[in-house]
C-alpha cells in the first residue's frame, strides 16, 4: 500500500529532511513513485484525493494472514493492512454490523476521534489488538492519521520524495528508490497525526520520540526511537 501527501497536508519531518541533506542520493517525484507502484504491482488501484493526496494499493503478493483493504466513507479514505484480534468486540463498541471488516472499523474509530474531542488519539489506536498498519486521510478536514501496531508486525516506512511529498508504504525498497536517504522505518507502537502535530507513541504518550541519524552504510537515513522506560498507557 502507498500513500503520498503534499506539504499542504503534511510538513516533511525535519529529521528526514536532514538525513537526505547529509547523504544526498537520487530521488524521484511523487508522481513517478505512484507510477512505479502501479507498474510493479498487478491489478493495482490508484486513487487521487483532491489536489494534494494520492493512495494506491494492490492485492498482489499480499499475505493471507495480513490482507490489504481499502474503503471510503463520508470523505474518509483508509488503507489497512493486517488483521485485528479483537474485531468482534470493537464492532460492538462502535455499533457496526457483524460484516464490517478492519478497514471500516478504523474509519469509525477515526470518526470517533475527530467528532468526540478531546477523545485521546492514543486510546483510539491503543484499543486495536493485532498486527496492522493503516493510513487514514480525511478529505473534509485535510487531516492525515497513520499508525503501526506495537510490534511492527506489518512493515511501514515513510520518506520524502524529490518534490517534497511525504510518502508512506509497506515496501521499503519502493520508497528507497524515490526518497533516497530521506527514509525511515515508521516506529512501532506510534501514530502520526496532522491534527495533533506530528509523531506520537500511543503506548507511552508522555515519552518523547527522537530520531537517531544513521551512518552512510545503513539503509535508513534515521531511526525513530521512543525515549524512556515503557509505561504502557491504560487503554481499556
Amino acid at each position: 500500500m502507498l500513500g503520498v501527501f503534499s506539504s499542504a497536508i503534511v510538513s516533511p519531518p525535519d529529521e528526514l529532511v536532514a538525513a537526505g541533506s547529509r547523504t544526498p542520493s537520487p530521488k524521484t517525484t511523487s508522481a513517478a513513485l505512484v507510477n512505479r507502484f502501479v507498474q510493479n504491482n498487478g491489478n493495482a488501484v490508484s486513487v487521487q484525493v483532491g489536489d494534494h493526496a494520492q493512495l494506491a494499493y494492490s492485492h498482489s503478493n499480499e499475505s493471507a494472514l495480513q490482507p490489504r483493504s481499502f474503503a471510503v466513507k463520508d470523505e474518509i479514505f483508509c488503507l489497512f493492512e493486517g488483521a485485528l484480534d479483537n474485531l468482534g468486540s470493537l464492532r460492538q463498541q462502535y455499533g457496526l454490523a457483524k460484516s464490517a471488516n478492519e478497514v471500516l472499523l478504523v474509519i469509525e474509530a477515526y470518526k470517533a476521534l475527530r467528532d468526540r474531542a478531546p477523545y485521546p488519539p492514543n486510546h483510539v489506536v491503543g484499543h486495536l489488538s493485532g498486527n496492522f498498519a493503516f493510513i487514514v486521510f480525511d478529505k473534509s478536514t485535510s487531516t492525515l492519521f497513520v499508525a503501526s501496531d506495537q510490534y511492527g508486525k506489518v512493515p511501514l516506512s515513510w520518506g520524502i520524495t524529490a518534490d517534497g511529498y511525504v510518502a508512506f508504504a509497506d515496501d521499503a525498497e519502493l520508497l528507497k528508490g524515490a526518497c533516497g536517504k530521506s527514509l525511515a522505518s515508521f516506529p512501532e507502537g506510534c501514530f502520526y497525526s496532522t491534527a495533533v502535530g506530528g509523531l506520537r507513541s500511543y503506548e507511552n504518550p508522555k515519552n518523547k520520540i527522537t530520531a537517531i541519524p544513521a551512518t552512510e552504510e545503513e539503509f535508513w537515513g534515521a531511526t525513530f526511537k521512543v525515549e524512556g522506560p515503557a509505561v504502557f498507557a491504560a487503554t481499556k
